[in-house]
């Protein structure tokens, strides 16, 4: 007889269907796992068979071989334990095999049989919810799969009252729905004082979702307003809030089931490699452009990452995924994010400071800037200079508009593109291409004539001409206009790369 349960491995954000499969045989006393397990996988020998001893239970003398069907598909983590020692007592006759069936099985075992908590858990229950069965969970984790509705979930503490919830023995209690949270707690605007071009750049931005690099001298405020954008930014939706929260889990980060509805913020060192800003390793995980999904990635000191790192996310800016290919895996994540950057105009940061003159200027500019590649350059949409704060600016009175009055503004726009891009995939002017740019962002005869001559002037790309559009219909529902003036593309123009300053 040969003992069935079910469970998933991850590929990406999709979990593929297991069989654990279990047969005890005579013959020498023996315990196999095969079907391309990893390390992790194997060693849920060791922990399953101190979880039965814990339980009072030994293994029968006997061949006890293990298979993870399909076999051709790599398996590795610890979340198979639970399936493992399920399908072990099915076919040791402890529990009921036929029972078994009706669920999805995810944890991972410690040597005195409590389940643990292990990463994937709320993709493991939307796939349950696709197959219409229940998932068997850590108790833990119980909050975080029932944001998949419409299944039964067991949320188990340890193996015992597992076996005896399955027995009727015992009664688990249903898990609490995890909550949703939207903590903002990052500074208010009202902090930064002066600055009037790049607090209007941030706005516009926020309300289009567009990449923004900020130039200037250290101190000049470039990370404190990064960082005051996530207050101004309309809350995730329920759908994204669920999608942002599917990468979370796979990389173990969700807490108590607690989904956040604020758009993350990633804010990686300069250090960081191309495996860490876009995803990869032994087991493909996601990068930071993928945490950052449906949020803010921030490069502080832009010039100091790697090149070929920076150059790995083109792809990804320009199409909203990423694609890790590995000689084992073949894996997409979603990578829709806002880029936020920020740098010094040249090495010492000083280049247009008379008193404190660079003196390799203007080389010195030149080649640190070239550090970044043009196509890198020409996927961002607002390109500004934030000149260094006065002591006269610091002295004045707290701004009265902070975020909370921005956020309205920016909350405001959303909505009238949302309006405007219903029952369409794009959720922002940023993502307007084909015939919805053609639709909805083509200026009127004058601004159409001023962005012909800036496009021939300004030798603009096609992508930079397709995102002064975009920009200049940002600008346009923010002011709630309908149509696109000279004002609006003259205003977008603006925010155009220029030359290094000399």
């Amino acid at each position: 007889m040969v003992a069935l349960v079910s469970t998933v491995a991850y590929l990406g954000l999709d979990a593929r269907q297991v069989e654990v499969q279990c047969q005890i045989a005579p013959g020498l006393p023996r315990f196999t796992i095969v079907g391309l397990p990893d390390k992790a996988v194997g060693e849920s020998r060791e922990r399953v068979q101190s979880a039965l001893a814990a339980m009072g239970l030994s293994l029968p003398p006997k061949r006890i071989t293990i298979n993870l069907s399909p076999a051709d598909l790599p398996k590795g983590g610890s979340h198979y334990d639970l399936a493992v020692a399920l399908a072990l007592l099915s076919a040791m006759g402890v529990t009921d095999a036929e029972q078994l069936a009706e669920w999805v099985v995810v944890g991972e075992l410690s040597l005195d049989g409590r389940i643990a908590p292990s990463p994937g858990v709320l993709l493991a229950a939307l796939h349950a919810s696709e197959m219409g069965m229940g998932l068997i969970c850590p108790a833990l984790q119980g909050s975080e799969a029932r944001w998949a509705s419409g299944i039964s979930i067991c949320a188990a503490p340890d193996l015992v009252s597992l076996l005896n919830h399955l027995k009727g023995t015992q009664l688990l209690p249903d898990p609490p729905i995890g909550k949703a949270i939207c903590d903002h707690s990052g500074p208010d605007l009202k902090q930064v004082k002066g600055q009037e071009t790049a607090r209007r750049a941030l706005e516009i931005a926020a309300a289009g979702s567009h990449n923004l690099l900020m130039s200037g001298p250290p101190g000049a405020g470039k990370s404190l307003l990064a960082a005051c954008l996530p207050g101004i930014l309309p809350e995730l939706t329920p759908a994204e809030a669920l999608e942002s929260s599917m990468i979370a889990s796979v990389a173990g980060l969700l807490e108590n089931g607690r989904i956040s509805r604020a758009r993350p913020f990633r804010s990686p060192h300069h250090s960081a490699s191309i495996a860490a800003l876009t995803g990869g390793g032994l087991k493909v995980r996601p990068g930071e452009v993928s945490m950052a999904h449906l949020g803010v990635l921030f490069l502080d000191e832009l010039p100091e990452f790697q090149r070929a790192a920076l150059d790995s996310l083109r792809q990804p800016l320009e199409t909203g995924e990423v694609s890790v290919a590995r000689a084992n895996a073949h894996v997409t994540y979603p990578a829709r994010v806002q880029l936020i950057a920020a740098m010094n105009p040249c090495r010492c940061g000083h280049l247009s400071d008379p008193a404190l003159a660079c003196s390799r200027a203007p080389r010195c500019a030149a080649d640190y800037q070239s550090k970044i590649s043009g196509p890198l350059l020409d996927r961002i949409d607002l390109h500004i200079d934030v000149d260094p704060v006065r002591a006269v600016d610091l002295a004045l009175p707290t701004p009265k508009e902070g975020s909370a009055q921005v956020a309205a503004r920016v909350r405001q726009a959303r909505m009238i593109q949302t309006e405007r891009l219903q029952g369409t995939s794009m959720r922002c002017n940023a993502e307007l291409e084909g015939d919805h740019l053609e639709r909805f962002a083509t200026p009127d005869e004058d601004g159409r004539q001023l962005l012909l001559q800036a496009a021939e002037k300004l030798r603009l790309s096609a992508r930079g001409y397709t995102r002064i559009l975009r920009v200049a219909r940002t600008i346009a529902d923010l002011s709630s206009a309908p149509d696109i003036t000279r004002v609006h593309i003259a205003e977008a123009l603006s925010y155009r790369r220029r030359p290094p300053r000399a």
